[in-house]
């Protein structure tokens, strides 16, 4: 995924003509059956559901001119089983919302929809939002009027814009869950902004490199434990949801693949935006330094006697804290000086500026 791509919003797929249409379709239909023997009148067979295989991909690739590309870490999901495995960890919700990012060339979405959940797909390839509503089209009519596509980049999505807000129906507020197989190389960026900007995203299940899973799901002493794995345990709890393999996507990527599965936990604490703030900028300053002490790494924003009223050991390093224990350095460092004096904030303060490239 790139910010490069132009943000431009396709307008909701509504199906209001063909709506009308068909409307009047069944009751010029019913008037003439009306004299017809009763049998004649049963009602018409809903078309059946059918997912993308792999020969549907290719097609459709074909068809559209479409090349998977390394950019924007396109793998598309040739397996159905896969698909419908992904929509049961999730537990979508019939009457739901998800938002999907990076569908692609529709495998996901036709799953998600199968469910009768509203979906809202967010693609940042113009090419493929333009044919994914046809694609629906296609293999399922029926649930057409609930899909919506945007074309944007994830990572600049605005809930307070109003154009956003007009072509998807969602804000700030929304209740929504997030169902993904994620562009590879910015999967955690695109967790962690979604869940700082959209407060009623209550749950995710996404498909990433196993290495992304493992860090994301990583506990406190353990080597893989980083700024990642604390800073989404602020927002709450995650979990491990299986191992992907390869030869289930098209083109196969070279790394193995894995479900991590997310709950928000909403309280007072973990909805103040300054106290986020203040944590997050500590967890940076922990990690960016991660085999110092915590009185090396946090000399110059955390007073010697904020480590004592925490109850935490400044010669602890920081992948031993858990969040808590950074929420309690943070409360401390408030009471002794309206908190540590912390840089400004980047642009995205959810990803520290040494994480490491999540190649797919």
């Amino acid at each position: 995924m790139s910010n490069s791509a132009d943000n431009t919003m396709t307008p909701p797929v509504h199906m209001d003509a063909a709506a009308d249409t068909d409307a009047g379709t069944a009751s010029a239909s019913a008037t003439a059956q009306s004299s017809q023997p009763a049998a004649a009148a049963q009602p018409a067979t809903q078309p059946a559901h059918r997912l993308l295989g792999a020969a549907d991909i290719r097609e459709i690739a074909q068809e559209a001119g479409i090349t998977p590309t390394k950019k924007f870490g396109q793998n598309f999901v040739i397996d159905p089983g896969t698909v419908r495995r992904i929509v049961h960890e999730a537990g979508v919700s019939p009457d739901g919302t998800v938002m999907e990012v990076g569908p692609g060339l529709g495998s996901l979405t036709l799953g998600l929809l199968e469910t009768g959940a509203r979906v809202v797909a967010v693609e940042i390839d113009p090419p493929l939002a333009e044919r994914l509503p046809r694609t629906v089209a296609r293999f399922q009519p029926d649930n057409a009027p609930h899909l919506t596509v945007v074309t944007h980049d994830a990572l600049t999505i605005d809930p307070a814009d109003p154009a956003f807000r007009a072509a998807t129906g969602l804000d700030a507020s929304s209740r929504f869950q997030l169902v993904a197989n994620l562009p590879y190389n910015v999967a955690t960026p695109i967790v962690l902004t979604l869940l700082q900007r959209f407060q009623g995203l209550d749950s995710f299940l996404v498909m990433v490199q196993k290495e992304v899973a493992d860090r994301l799901s990583a506990t406190p002493g353990s080597k893989i434990y980083g700024a990642p794995s604390v800073k989404l345990a602020w927002y709450g709890t995650t979990r491990k949801a299986g191992i992907v393999g390869r030869n289930v996507f098209w083109p196969a990527p070279h790394v193995d693949s894995a479900l991590v599965g997310f709950t928000r936990v909403s309280t007072p604490e973990r909805r103040d935006e300054a106290l986020r703030t203040r944590v997050f900028s500590l967890i940076d300053m922990a990690f960016g330094q991660r085999r110092k002490t915590l009185h090396a790494a946090l000399r110059k924003a955390v007073p010697g006697e904020a480590f004592a009223a925490a109850g935490i050991d400044g010669q602890r390093r920081g992948e031993t804290l858990t969040i808590d224990d950074f929420i309690a350095l943070a409360r401390a460092c408030e009471a002794i000086d309206d908190g540590p004096a912390a840089p400004a904030p980047s642009a995205n303060t959810n990803a520290p500026a040494s994480a490491p490239q999540e190649a797919r």
